[in-house]
C-alpha cells in the first residue's frame, strides 16, 4: 500500500511539474514581448539578453500609438473578423447539419470540394480573385475583404462543424420526435445546445484566421484608413529590412488584447452545452 501511495504521489507531482512547465512554455513569448516593449533600444540590442528591463520606458508605446494609427488597424481587423465569423457560422452550421443528417449524391462532392480547396495557396488565386473583385468594384473595401475571408474560412469551418454534428447521437433527435417535437424544436432544444462548443471553436478559428491574415489585406486594401492590423505592423520593418523591435513589440502586445478578450468572453461556450440538449427541462 505504501508503494502504491508513493507511486501515486510521484505521478501527481510529475503531472503538476509538467503542467507548470507547459504553462511557462506558453506564457514565455507573451512575457518576453512585454519585456521587449518596455526596454530602451540599447538594452533591446544588447548582446546579453535580460528578461526584466533595467530602465523601463513607455517610449515604444508612444511611438506605436503616435505614428502608425495602431488603434485604427485594430478596429478594422476586429470589425472584419467579427463580421466574417458571423457570416461563416450562418452558412456552415445548417450546411454541416445537412451534410451529416441528409445523405445525398452531393455529399461526396461537397466533401471533395472542402479537401481540394485547402490545397490551393493564397498566392495562386490572388490574381483571379483581384480581377473578380475589381469587376465588382469591391477592391479597397471592407466588404470585399470580408467576403474573401468568409469564402476562405468556410471549407475548414464546415469540416470542423461536420465532426461535431457527427458526434451528436441520432437517438437524441429521435427521442425528441417521439416526445412530439417538430424539426425546428429539435434543432433548437437538442442540436444547437450540443453544438455550442463546436460553434464557439469554429467561430474563434474564423476570427483568428481573419485577424492574422496579411497577404490578402496587403494586396486588396490600399487606403491607409482601411488597412488591417497585420499591414500596420509590417510598417515597423524599414525599406532595408531594419525592424524597429521596440515599437513592434509594443504594437504586438496591444494587438493581442482584443483576441484575449474575445477568447475570455467565449471560453465558457467551449465547455458549456455538452449535455444540456440531452436533459429534458
Amino acid at each position: 500500500m505504501t508503494n502504491y501511495r508513493l507511486k501515486n504521489l510521484f505521478a501527481k507531482t510529475f503531472m503538476q511539474i509538467a503542467l507548470v512547465a507547459f504553462i511557462v512554455f506558453l506564457a514565455f513569448p507573451l512575457v518576453w514581448l512585454l519585456s521587449t516593449s518596455l526596454k530602451p533600444n540599447p538594452e533591446i540590442y544588447s548582446r546579453i539578453p535580460t528578461l526584466i528591463p533595467k530602465a523601463p520606458t513607455l517610449d515604444h508605446f508612444k511611438t506605436a500609438f503616435g505614428q502608425q494609427d495602431l488603434l485604427m488597424g485594430i478596429a478594422n481587423s476586429f470589425k472584419i473578423g467579427v463580421v466574417s465569423s458571423i457570416i461563416v457560422l450562418i452558412l456552415t452550421v445548417p450546411a454541416a447539419y445537412a451534410l451529416v443528417r441528409y445523405k445525398t449524391v452531393l455529399n461526396k462532392s461537397v466533401m471533395g470540394w472542402i479537401l481540394v480547396s485547402q490545397l490551393f495557396p493564397s498566392i495562386l488565386i490572388i490574381i483571379p480573385l483581384f480581377v473578380v473583385l475589381r469587376n465588382l468594384s469591391l477592391t479597397n473595401s471592407h466588404v470585399g475583404i470580408t467576403l474573401v475571408y468568409t469564402v476562405w474560412s468556410v471549407p475548414f469551418v464546415l469540416w470542423m462543424l461536420r465532426s461535431y454534428v457527427m458526434g451528436i447521437p441520432v437517438e437524441l433527435e429521435e427521442a425528441a420526435f417521439i416526445d412530439g417535437c417538430n424539426r425546428i424544436q429539435v434543432l433548437q432544444k437538442v442540436v444547437f445546445p450540443l453544438l455550442v462548443p463546436g460553434i464557439v471553436a469554429s467561430g474563434l478559428f474564423a476570427f483568428i484566421s481573419s485577424w492574422n491574415e496579411f497577404f490578402f489585406a496587403l494586396v486588396l486594401l490600399k487606403t491607409p484608413k482601411l488597412t488591417t492590423l497585420p499591414v500596420y505592423l509590417s510598417r515597423f520593418t524599414g525599406s532595408e529590412g531594419m525592424t524597429r523591435l521596440g515599437p513592434l513589440a509594443a504594437s504586438c502586445l496591444v494587438a493581442t488584447i482584443p483576441t484575449l478578450l474575445v477568447f475570455a468572453f467565449l471560453q465558457k461556450g467551449l465547455v458549456s452545452g455538452l449535455m444540456s440538449g440531452a436533459v429534458k427541462q
